[in-house]
């Protein structure tokens, strides 16, 4: 399993958290996600072993109204 870690910016509640985990959690490959308005903080687990595909994980955090940047 390999873990990314990106920086999410603009969440405020455990809705903002619901929006990035379902868009996020739509990707293949992910796993596991760990987010947290508190920390600003977005975990992706992928059980390839292989890093989350970046590009993939910001769009998906954008569809859900946000912005992310690999911490």
């Amino acid at each position: 399993m390999s873990t990314t870690e990106y920086q999410v910016t603009g969440m405020t509640c455990g809705h903002c958290e619901i929006s990035i985990r379902n868009e996020v959690g739509q990707i293949p490959g992910v796993e596991r996600i760990d987010v947290s308005a508190t920390t600003g903080r977005l975990m992706v687990d992928t059980g390839s072993g292989d890093p989350a595909d970046d590009a993939a994980v910001i769009a998906a955090v954008d569809e859900a109204g946000y912005s992310a940047a690999r911490a």
